[in-house]
């Protein structure tokens, strides 16, 4: 009877301690997960100082901003690479920063316009080429991109405007100071480059 009694007792104390040791387990992993959405939480959470003054900002999720962040890549790259001025320096300037944001899709066609005589024919007829943005089609999912533009090319003797359509792809590389939205353009093509319009400047 006494050892039927210790082995009752043995059991109960052994189903006891089992179920605290659950029991710990349960409540430490619910306090582990709330702590856990308590800090991602708190990271969405920015504080801007104002004079002094915190103000709450709450801050994005990156994926969310990505295809403005993907237009304004585009814009960017061509901006650099179409806006010139006749200065071998700048334009050698130019054409370094652009290479930073595209593939080696960019300089074959810099190496392309460079073998035409491109860049020597801005310097020599001193002309200010200035790009202007229509519109950026974006397929985010596949992440392909079409660019619709007109470069103004002011020349001493006239004034050319060209419709400039390109496309191209874009990959997702890390951030630097060079390439600040971390986006890199691959196989670009340029799809038109055709003169709109040709206006002959008078000459006294």
């Amino acid at each position: 009877m006494l050892v039927k009694s210790i082995e009752a007792k043995v059991r109960l104390a052994t189903f006891v301690a089992l179920g605290s040791f659950l029991t710990a387990v349960i409540t430490v992993g619910i306090i582990a997960a709330y702590a856990y959405r308590l800090v991602e939480s708190s990271r969405k959470t920015v504080y801007i100082l104002d004079n002094n003054v915190p103000i709450l900002a709450k801050q994005t999720d990156a994926q969310m901003n990505r295809p403005a962040e993907y237009r304004a890549h585009v814009d960017l790259f061509h901006s650099i690479f179409f806006s010139l001025t006749p200065d071998d320096k700048y334009i050698e300037y130019q054409m370094k920063k652009a290479m930073y944001l595209i593939d080696e899709s960019g300089v074959q066609q810099y190496n392309n316009l460079k073998e035409k005589g491109y860049f020597t024919s801005i310097l020599s007829s001193s002309s200010v080429l200035t790009l202007q943005t229509d519109s950026i089609v974006l397929d985010a999912p596949k992440k392909y991109f079409r660019f619709y533009g007109k470069l103004k090319i002011d020349r001493r003797s006239s004034t050319v405007t060209r419709s400039l359509i390109t496309e191209g792809y874009l990959k997702d590389i890390p951030r630097s100071e060079n390439n600040p939205h971390g986006v890199l353009i691959t196989d670009w093509k340029t799809l038109e480059n055709k003169d709109l319009d040709n206006v002959q400047k008078t000459t006294f």
